[in-house]
């Protein structure tokens, strides 16, 4: 007798805090067009990038500004801190974790330096992106501000 392992519900955290935007807003049609999956954005208030979920770090740029993570369901996230911060080579970005690390939901995983970057002339917006969402369905949770590993930013559904 088989019993399938159902999937459940997977919260997923903010990584930052600040106000919550849709990915539409975000300045950079590569996002805002949902080229790399959908998700949602963060107009970050401070300099800190916490884990949104348990899981792993499976992709760390060597630019330090953007990481790859999976949950322990097996759902990627990427978490790109601003916009063009890329050509930051990164100057400015810190890491606390390293590739192939175990995470735990609300572990502080990058800081960066916001008013360098507003310097360099790159925006903050932060898109918080899901680039294999096929067994999934995104549910946005209506929160417009958010608070880092603490307020539930959107749910995945296992699709039926």
């Amino acid at each position: 007798m088989f019993f399938w392992k159902r999937k459940k519900r997977v919260e997923i955290l903010s990584p930052l805090s600040g106000k919550k935007i849709s990915l539409e807003q975000v300045p950079d049609q590569v996002f805002s067009q949902k080229m790399m999956g959908d998700g949602f954005a963060i107009e970050p208030e401070d300099g800190f990038v916490c884990a949104p979920v348990d899981g792993e770090v499976i992709n760390l740029f060597p630019t330090k500004h953007a990481i790859g993570l999976k949950t322990t369901d097996g759902v990627e996230i990427l978490i790109h801190v601003g916009i063009d911060t890329v050509e930051l080579n990164g100057e400015g970005f810190v890491t606390h974790v390293a590739e192939g690390e175990k995470i735990k939901a609300g572990q502080k995983l990058l800081e960066f330096d916001m008013d360098f970057i507003k310097e360099k002339g790159k925006p903050l917006t932060t898109p918080v992106i899901f680039p294999q969402l096929e067994n999934w369905v995104l549910q946005d949770q209506a929160a417009e501000k958010a608070e880092a590993g603490k307020t539930v930013a959107v749910v995945l559904e296992p699709k039926k």
